[in-house]
């Protein structure tokens, strides 16, 4: 009997005792939480890096966009090129970037993102020697291409690896510092091209590529990507060290196998698989935003803001470098932003914004052909440009990107990636070589017309595009598909 009282005791005490421990740690837990604790930092750390060595990435696509704007004038007097000659050198770019882009899907599908992201650098590498050694516009126009084909695998492969690394309350933030290197590195381009001879300048764009491949090295290869091919023991050492050895994967990597299980119960897809009505959701969406983009004029604007400064009556060599200065803390700004106010609201500022510089730029072109307040006219004009680049740089700029590399299921990621990816690049080479043909046209007529494609642009963010903040990429393909 004492020794039945004696349990009776202990098991009450036990009983008593449990609650307050398991109160006391959950206190604990929320203590930390709300210290900042900076275990949360430590286990994020790979993530942090993984970002940087990807955007190396996204810097060499700057520096391969924005080379021929500084080195035009010595490169054709250096080797005796013609006006044709030079303009098939710029814009053979974009023809390299569409081949890329056409082939990055099923590259980062076949050999990984890491795979892809180091055969892009190569292609940059090789780009880049080889307009360093050109004597002649052939040497040029082989380097330009090399490279142009890099920017296009960079282009998908770069914000897809972010999204699949990142937590879904960082991604949408990580994701956008892809275009924030992309911005410093057109920047860093035009301002260290008034500096360097444009050899010297090819050299420089080496550099985010070797430091690209030193660092994909050390960082770990996608999760999703290693899940989606079988490669079980990889994907979870991977998932572990993104997120920190202490940490709990156990419902992460749970809901990413769950997702993938289904994923193969699905058939293989090709491009023309894409157009099936299961897939449309995510298809309209990813291809309108890379439509809308292009086509509501960045590229004509970006190619030939000179011109327009010059056209308008303001100085261009200021003009431009306002324009280069303007964009990298208003891209930063977005980043910022991203993952706070949602992706809709930033595209839909950015398209209001993008509306209104279009409008202010076309007005002042109608003052100055109808000779009405031609003082106001070049201020206006300058006004609308800085009004129209800072609203394409926080919202319409990065935000596309980011909400491609999350609606796409994983099955069609590869092949819908290259598919909006060319989209995108074919936008801007139509925006940019139909530029001049319609400011010859009606210089007034050319903005209305931009600003009525950003307009269009404001009704399909709010009808069709869903908000992504703070989902996996598990839920939101849920929530696509429940639609």
């Amino acid at each position: 009997m004492k020794e039945d009282i004696e349990q009776s005791e202990n098991s009450v005490q036990i009983e008593i005792r449990a609650p307050l421990i398991i109160q006391t740690n959950k206190r604990v837990n929320e203590e930390k939480v709300e210290n900042g604790c900076n275990e949360k930092t430590q286990n994020r750390c790979m993530v942090y890096l993984s970002t940087f060595v990807a955007v190396c990435g996204s810097f060499a696509f700057g520096s391969c966009a924005g080379y021929s704007s500084p080195t035009q004038s010595a490169i054709r007097e250096d080797l005796n090129l013609s006006i044709a000659e030079f303009s098939l050198f710029g814009s053979i770019l974009t023809f390299g970037a569409m081949i890329g882009a056409i082939t990055s899907g099923p590259i980062a599908d076949y050999i990984g993102r890491k795979g892809a992201m180091r055969m892009s650098s190569a292609f940059c590498v090789a780009g880049w020697l080889a307009i360093y050694f050109a004597q002649g516009a052939l040497s040029l126009d082989i380097g330009r291409l090399a490279t142009g084909y890099g920017m296009g695998v960079f282009s998908y492969v770069v914000p897809v690896f972010i999204a699949e690394i990142a937590p879904r309350d960082l991604r949408g933030a990580l994701t956008t510092i892809n275009q924030l290197m992309i911005c410093c590195g057109v920047s860093v381009a035009f301002i260290i091209g008034t500096m360097l001879t444009w050899r010297t300048l090819a050299l420089t764009g080496l550099i985010p590529c070797a430091i690209l491949l030193f660092g994909l090295f050390i960082i770990p290869e996608s999760p999703r990507w290693l899940a989606k091919i079988g490669r079980q023991k990889e994907f979870e050492l991977a998932l572990r060290k993104l997120r920190g050895k202490d940490a709990d994967i156990s419902e992460e990597a749970a809901e990413i196998q769950d997702y993938i299980e289904t994923l193969e119960k699905l058939p293989k897809v090709n491009l023309f698989d894409l157009f099936q009505r299961r897939y449309s959701s995510s298809l309209i969406v990813g291809v309108g935003l890379m439509v809308f983009q292009q086509f509501g004029g960045i590229n004509g604007i970006c190619f030939y803001t000179g011109s327009i400064f010059e056209s308008s009556g303001f100085p261009s060599d200021i003009g431009t470098i306002i324009y280069a200065i303007i964009q990298v803390p208003i891209t930063a700004l977005g980043a910022l932003l991203i993952d706070r106010a949602g992706r809709k609201p930033l595209l839909l500022a950015s398209g209001t914004g993008l509306v209104i510089g279009c409008l202010l730029t076309g007005i002042s072109f109608y003052l100055k052909g109808h000779e009405i307040a031609l003082k106001a006219a070049p201020t206006l004009a300058v006004t609308g440009i800085l009004v129209y680049i800072g609203s394409f740089s926080v919202g319409m700029g990065a935000v596309p990107w980011v909400v491609m590399s999350e609606i796409y299921p994983i099955n069609i990621k590869g092949a819908a990636g290259s598919l909006a990816t060319l989209v995108n690049w074919f936008g801007a080479w139509a925006c940019s070589y139909t530029f001049n043909f319609l400011m010859s046209w009606n210089s007034f007529g050319t903005f209305m017309l931009y600003a009525a494609v950003n307009a269009l642009s404001i009704l399909f963010v709010i009808k069709i595009v869903p908000e992504t903040k703070g989902r996996t990429l598990e839920q939101i393909q849920a929530t696509i598909n429940a639609s």
